[in-house]
């Protein structure tokens, strides 16, 4: 018996990169039946070989009874997950098939197989799709619950296929599959509608305007008042000011959550919308920052281009808290384990909540605070001082009046404060023009910092009067000026002038009056 070789191109996720893997199914001379699969396979996809037989078998198709050997190149990447059952048994119906084989070296295909030869959706596809494109491969075959999500790649056919044997018939010759075709801009507007609106916010207006200035410059916002005082509902209503994201920032956002397998064709099937991540009080560092013993994204950077909400800050472990240090100076997070250094993105507005004291009426004239001194220090204490000159503007939501709950008038609605924030942010994309991943003012390093941010005399010498009262830190410093820089945009003015510095300050004040 003369031996028979067939090549089969998938891929594999790697972090939020895809790299692609050549499947070499071989059936050589000799009858022992063994199948062998070599290529760094883990445990998932060793026990591919008996999925694979049993839904060839199942479909209809048969393969080699003789020794067969599976490369997985390149040979010293570990593989991981069930992606590359389908390509595998392509690989093995090919060798019975010779039909397949010119159809094949155009196509990559990823999916997983059940025992009766159905396609299963995997995660990770959107990536597979853009390294399939880089290699300049023309068809791209997926499971059918994940054609949505591959189809946003433009430059690369994307089908569609339920069964392993409609997967084989297509590739030979034998079923017109037609591919899906998705219009990105389109298809972004379409799913840019939220369900809920600032035009619900009742009163707080001091607070609409902090927020408005955050959002326009891409700062951190810290949200300190008694319960009910409405700092959670005005949280949740930031990503429907923010400027909708731009296809390189949906196909960004949406490899992560593809990474992590929370797409599914049904509910969402592509990231369209600023994701807005709210993790519980007990969530983990590895949980938070990304990690285990595969580095894996995690909170942050599943709110990559949105809002990572954390409300009742104190409550959360302070071990964790600190772990956020780095991604919000840099954009990024670095995880280094045995298995090796991953990177994943991270730019996101971090917006916080957490009352004044345990009980939460501390400073209140309605209700009297229960706790003692050591209570309400110890209860503070639990956000560090680095942490919180990470944080542009602290701002204070006071309880409201009953007469403007009940009002029927209603505030300002996203569209109107989204329009002055697109044209904020309008004004910093110009200006950062050409500066890699400097997309908003909160992103500006010290070198843009002294290039952009201009001051007159009166702005300097006021600015100069409240560090030395307050003293404030060197990087306070830094993000006082850019979140003044910010207010001067929303104004329409090139340079920085004295009220936009004291608006920025009296954001500012807020750690040393409570906590000083």
């Amino acid at each position: 018996m003369v031996g028979m070789l067939a090549r089969v191109y998938s891929a594999a996720v790697l972090g939020v990169e895809a790299f692609e893997v050549e499947i070499e199914v071989n059936a050589g001379v000799g009858g022992d039946p063994r199948m062998v699969l070599v290529g760094l396979p883990d445990t998932a996809v060793k026990e591919s070989r008996d999925r694979v037989t049993t839904a060839i078998s199942n479909s209809g198709f048969t393969w080699p009874k003789c020794r067969t050997t599976i490369n997985l190149a390149p040979a010293d990447v570990k593989k991981e997950g069930p992606s590359f059952d389908l390509p595998i048994a392509l690989g093995l119906v090919a060798l019975g098939e010779r039909g397949l084989l010119d159809r094949m070296q155009d196509c990559c295909a990823v999916g997983e197989l059940a025992l009766t030869g159905e396609v299963r959706p995997v995660k990770g596809v959107l990536p597979v799709a853009l390294e399939a494109r880089r290699r300049g491969r023309e068809l791209l075959v997926v499971p059918r619950a994940n054609v949505r999500e591959a189809s946003m790649v433009e430059g690369i056919a994307v089908y569609g296929v339920r069964t392993l044997r409609e997967a084989a018939e297509f590739l030979g010759g034998r079923c017109a599959l037609e591919p899906l075709r998705e219009d990105p801009d389109r298809f972004l507007e379409s799913q840019s509608k939220a369900d809920c609106d600032f035009a619900e916010v009742r009163g707080q207006h001091q607070v609409r305007r902090a927020v408005e200035v955050a959002v326009s410059g891409g700062h951190n916002l810290l949200l300190l008042g008694a319960p009910g005082s409405g700092k959670s509902m005005i949280a949740r209503r930031i990503p429907t000011i923010i400027p909708p994201m731009s296809l390189e920032e949906a196909i960004e956002t949406t490899k992560i959550h593809s990474i992590c397998g929370l797409l599914n064709e049904s509910e969402q099937a592509f990231v369209a919308t600023r994701p807005f991540r709210a993790p519980h009080h007990t969530v983990s560092d590895a949980g938070l920052l990304g990690g285990s013993s595969t580095p894996s994204p995690g909170e942050v950077s599943l709110a990559h281009n949105g809002v990572l909400f954390l409300d009742e800050l104190p409550e959360f472990r302070r071990s964790t808290l600190e772990v956020l240090r780095q991604p919000l100076e840099d954009g990024r997070v670095t995880i280094t384990r045995a298995a090796g250094t991953m990177c994943f993105p991270a730019e996101f507005m971090l917006v916080a909540a957490m009352n004044p004291c345990p009980c939460g009426n501390y400073g209140s004239s309605q209700r009297e605070c229960r706790c003692s001194v050591q209570q309400v220090t110890r209860y503070r204490d639990k956000i560090s001082g680095p942490l919180l000159d990470r944080i542009d503007l602290h701002l204070e939501v006071p309880a409201v009046p009953y007469r403007e709950m009940s009002s029927a008038e209603s505030g300002e609605d996203s569209a109107a404060i989204r329009e002055r924030v697109r044209s904020a942010r309008g004004r910093q994309l110009a200006r950062f023009q050409g500066e890699p991943r400097v997309r908003c003012n909160a992103r500006m390093s010290p070198r843009l910092l002294r290039k952009h941010c201009g001051m007159d005399s009166g702005a300097q010498g006021l600015l100069e009067a409240a560090m030395n009262q307050i003293q404030f830190s060197a990087r306070a410093h830094d993000r006082i000026v850019k979140v003044a820089r910010t207010i001067a945009d929303l104004a329409g003015t090139e340079r920085i002038e004295t009220e936009h510095v004291a608006e920025a300050v009296q954001y500012r004040s807020l750690d040393r009056r409570i906590w000083g």
